[in-house]
């Protein structure tokens, strides 16, 4: 009876112990075949560029084939529902962006929640934003424009790329430190609305720096602040908008997540080379071109980083009473 009661006992613990050992060994050799990367925008956008980017030197790097599956709609949460969902063995990467941490505001009936359900890898990096106005705004300074509002509450439009989108919840951040009315016109993107900031039409915007340099080096369009923290080196002379409005950050920003309970082993091998490749000079001078600024760091930095943001926007989102189309 002794013996045989061994047997099942040796049996469970062999039971609850394969699991375990069938994941380290995965994680061991990781990765054995081709890795789909998420991207929850259309081919040709930047986060599809970037994450091609990406794929291509960590197929290189890592001799397996890193396969980049778009995936867009409904403000890329129909990708990022799949990403999350998917298997948790380091085959299936989510290119997370910004609107993650928007959308679990603006979104309060999503089918998956993306801090419980996907493990962060790495920082990709971030993209500033800028404020340009039509150069017959008689304003030159944030503070100007500030004090211009106050004195004409409702009488200046400003532009959104649509609902939730970076552009959007940075004007909405904007109206909401400095206590002002602006009138919010929601366009589908951002290029479409450019025609209507250069005729007058429109006042204000905040736009992409990439994007939005082109016009600021004409004159057609005025910049008054860049969005991150500190000053960008290629506007050296544009204030941040800190400077005005102390706290005030809003950048986009890319980074790689793995749905939960994908192996500790891996997600550690996939930050380092993702690490060794944000500094490989070709990879640094593309994505700068990009207008895609430092990333990198820890998972762990990297979760601390979409709470914060995820938080930021939540308020923000409230303020504004923002719904999602």
């Amino acid at each position: 009876m002794n013996q045989v009661r061994r047997q099942i006992w040796q049996f469970a613990i062999g039971a609850v112990a394969l699991p375990l050992i069938s994941r380290v060994a995965a994680a061991q050799n990781y990765p054995s075949r081709p890795v789909h990367v998420v991207v929850t925008v259309p081919a040709g956008g930047s986060p599809d560029i970037v994450a091609r980017l990406l794929g291509q030197w960590l197929s290189e790097r890592l001799a397996q084939p890193f396969v980049i599956e778009n995936r867009s709609g409904a403000s890329a949460n129909i990708g990022t529902e799949f990403a999350v969902r998917a298997a948790a063995d380091g085959y299936t990467l989510l290119m997370a962006m910004s609107a993650n941490a928007i959308n679990a505001a603006l979104y309060p009936n999503l089918n998956y929640n993306f801090i419980r359900d996907a493990a962060p890898v790495a920082l990709i990096g971030g993209i500033p934003l800028v404020l340009i106005a039509n150069p017959q705004l008689p304003v030159k300074t944030v503070p100007e424009l500030i004090a211009y509002a106050k004195a004409n509450p409702g009488k200046i439009n400003m532009a959104t790329a649509g609902k939730g989108t970076p552009l959007d919840v940075a004007g909405e951040l904007f109206k909401m430190m400095a206590a002002i009315d602006l009138v919010s016109v929601t366009y589908q993107g951002e290029s479409p609305a450019i025609p209507d900031l250069l005729s007058g039409q429109l006042q204000i915007m905040f736009g992409v720096l990439p994007a939005s340099l082109g016009y600021i080096r004409s004159g057609r369009l005025r910049v008054l602040a860049v969005t991150s923290a500190a000053r960008q080196e290629v506007l050296p002379d544009v204030p941040a908008m800190g400077e005005f409005l102390p706290g005030f950050d809003a950048v986009g920003w890319y980074g790689v997540a793995v749905p939960k309970n994908t192996p500790p082993d891996v997600i550690d091998l996939l930050n380092k080379q993702i690490n060794e490749a944000l500094r490989d000079p070709d990879v640094k001078k593309r994505l700068a071109e990009l207008g895609v600024g430092p990333g990198g760091g820890s998972p762990s930095a990297f979760a601390a980083f979409i709470a914060a943001e995820t938080e930021k926007w939540a308020k923000v989102v409230k303020f504004a009473g923002s719904k999602a189309n």
